[in-house]
């Protein structure tokens, strides 16, 4: 079954590719904002400065009331005069602190009156300032779960004992608590003795609102928050470029597959972008390597299927002409020649078939066989040792004598299919031998030069015709002078060695071999193939 494409992935407004770069970087920036909106640690340092502060202002307000203040007896107790402590309170008191001073019985003998407040009115607040603040707040509560404070609640008739640490300052110890208005700020109070000749005269509490703290760490987070913004746009616009340097190509060579495998009469090319020097450029260079290799596969094909017709043709033609003349003719030995021509067609017919199904067999046995180490010594001289076997026992026997050089100490090891590489050098073997004369030599030679091993087999026959050494390892080819008869040979057999070498990696050539007047004195044929 055909394979289908969905139809609508080129239309596409994003791709895959580019919401998954768009959501990492996203993600990352999403983390950044949560953690600047939190600051938690950040406001703490706000508000454990300001208890500093005001328990050192607490200090100095209580050491100049202890001492400036007058004081009157009453039952044993010392006490300060009311105005002039209403006086001294209001001017030692920052605008922005409120001031109360207890008595030691927790009444309020002075109170500034003012707290300095000064909230942040939301009716001015810009959509991102609002959005930000709300945020703010859902994070520290709901997210990061920060702890309810004590809410702080203004009493209409004020004592000492409506504040803990003021009464803690009444028994000579200094005091602060933190605690939660009703419109979500905070209440910094901080409560210190005061005291003259060690004698404790009454409690000064000094309170301020966060407005400070949560401006500060608001315009901190705003800060933030307005970088995050650019930051956002600039992440935005990088992911959409680097996901459109990825996304795009893929597209393109997507495009150009589909295009290909729907149209397979038009050698529609694969884009070319192995200028880009990434992964994506190896993957074009990949595909139109793989593009290229199947039309040239294809035309393989169709060069064979035309050989293979025109060779079964010839044999059929004269196979058929034979059949008609012989019905026609009555003279015995021309019907003998005329069998004889029909059984040299049968047989031819039956040779061209064998080695086409040899060739094509190969063909598919090479795209997927397991490779394993060869010797090639051990396995050149173990043809050696076949082909010398029937002249060493028969002493009269005419053929040509087989040599191998190959030196001991040089290892020949490559990696590939023995039984494959048996089958080229038992061809070149066979072709040497075709061709030398009786008492002629047959030389082996294997060397490793430049990395390659190099394996030449060469006979004393009388060489290839000039011009056709290439020629000689096509289809078909079977130009055999002076030696054999026309159709023994379906000249298939240097081609299936020449596939089976360049299946390996190697390249196999032929050349004459000349003496010094230039004169041919036989063939030789070189395989290189790769070491393992």
């Amino acid at each position: 079954m055909t394979p289908s494409f969905p139809k609508n992935r080129k239309t596409r407004m994003f791709s895959p590719i580019t919401l998954r770069i768009l959501a990492v970087n996203m993600l990352a920036l999403g983390i950044l904002v949560v953690g600047i909106l939190y600051l938690g640690e950040y406001r703490r340092g706000l508000i454990l400065s300001e208890v500093s502060g005001l328990e050192t202002q607490g200090e100095m307000f209580a050491a100049a009331l202890g001492e400036g203040a007058s004081i009157k007896q009453v039952d044993e107790n010392k006490t300060l005069v009311f105005s002039v402590a209403r006086q001294m309170v209001s001017r030692l008191v920052q605008k922005g602190t409120r001031a109360r001073l207890f008595a030691l019985n927790g009444s309020v003998m002075a109170d500034s009156g003012e707290l300095a407040r000064q909230p942040i009115t939301v009716q001015n607040e810009s959509l991102i300032e609002k959005s930000l603040r709300l945020a703010q707040e859902f994070s520290s509560r709901v997210i990061f779960g920060e702890q309810d404070l004590p809410l702080y609640i203004e009493p209409s008739i004020q004592n000492a004992s409506h504040f803990p640490e003021a009464a803690m300052a009444l028994n000579g110890e200094y005091g602060g608590m933190i605690r939660e208005t009703v419109d979500g700020g905070i209440m910094i109070s901080v409560a210190v003795p005061v005291t003259r000749d060690n004698h404790v005269l009454g409690a000064l509490l000094l309170s301020k609102g966060s407005e400070d703290i949560e401006s500060a760490l608001f315009d901190v987070r705003l800060h933030i928050f307005k970088v995050f913004l650019i930051s956002f746009g600039v992440t935005i616009l990088l992911s959409l470029y680097f996901a459109g340097t990825i996304a795009r190509p893929l597209r393109k060579l997507s495009i150009a597959a589909h295009t290909l495998r729907k149209g397979m009469d038009q050698r529609d090319e694969i884009p070319d972008l192995s200028n880009r020097r990434d992964e994506i450029g190896d993957l074009s260079e990949a595909l139109r390597q793989m593009t290229q290799s199947l039309w040239q596969r294809m035309d393989a094909i169709e060069s064979f299927a035309a050989d293979v017709s025109h060779e079964l043709k010839n044999p059929l033609t004269s196979l058929r002409s034979a059949v008609e003349t012989a019905t026609r003719v009555d003279n015995p030995a021309a019907q003998k020649r005329l069998m004889d021509i029909i059984q040299h067609d049968v047989s031819r017919l039956d040779r061209l078939i064998s080695d086409i199904s040899e060739a094509s067999r190969v063909d598919a046995e090479m795209s997927r066989a397991k490779t394993e180490k060869v010797d090639l010594r051990a396995m050149l001289a173990t043809l050696v040792d076949i082909h010398q076997a029937p002249l060493e026992a028969d002493q009269d026997h005419m053929g040509p004598t087989l040599i191998l050089d190959a030196p001991d100490r040089t290892s020949f090891i490559i990696m590939g299919m023995e039984n494959r590489l048996v089958q080229v050098f038992r061809n070149l073997i066979g072709n040497a031998v075709t061709f030398s004369p009786d008492k002629a030599v047959i030389t082996l030679k294997a060397r490793l030069q430049e990395g390659m091993i190099t394996i030449s087999v060469e006979d004393e026959g009388p060489g290839i015709p000039p011009g056709n050494e290439e020629k000689i390892f096509k289809r078909f080819y079977t130009e055999r002078p002076d030696v054999d008869e026309f159709g023994n040979h379906s000249g298939l057999g240097l081609a299936i060695s020449k596939q089976i070498v360049e299946a390996h990696g190697g390249m196999i050539r032929a050349e004459n071999k000349l003496d010094s007047n230039g004169h041919i004195t036989g063939a030789r044929f070189i395989v290189n193939l790769i070491p393992s």
